[in-house]
């Protein structure tokens, strides 16, 4: 966590159509989730982000890519860290309709720290 701003670091596996509308957002935000996505993961680790993006995006979509990015601490509290099977996989549960307040909550870009699979000029 970063003192001087009071952000929290965290990371978000993505498949190559989610990579393309973050992209397409400036690499500052996450697009809306779809009617059958009800909620947003962020992960609290790397390591669980590279797990889903590498054995689950690449199994589904080709390519899967992590992203990391810092979110501020103050709209983070207003959530509990949810376990989602072991206590290595954290992650928050962050509802659908929350999500444009999140976005806002984001300190400066989303960034791509790692992409496994078949990776094409457009993902890249």
């Amino acid at each position: 966590m970063s003192k001087a701003t009071h952000t929290l670091t965290l990371w978000r596996p993505v498949g190559p159509q989610e990579l393309t509308l973050i992209k397409a957002l400036g690499m500052r935000e996450f697009p809306p989730r779809l009617p059958d996505q009800p909620i947003f993961y962020p992960v609290l680790t790397e390591a669980y982000a590279v797990q889903i993006a590498r054995d689950w995006n690449v199994q589904a979509s080709g390519s899967g890519f992590v992203t990391r990015f810092e979110v501020l601490k103050s709209f983070l509290d207003g959530y509990r860290v949810e376990h989602a099977g072991s206590r290595a996989h954290l992650e928050y549960w962050i509802p659908a309709e929350d999500l444009p307040q999140f976005n806002k909550a984001i300190v400066g870009e989303i960034v791509v720290t790692a992409a496994f699979g078949k990776i094409t000029e457009s993902t890249t």
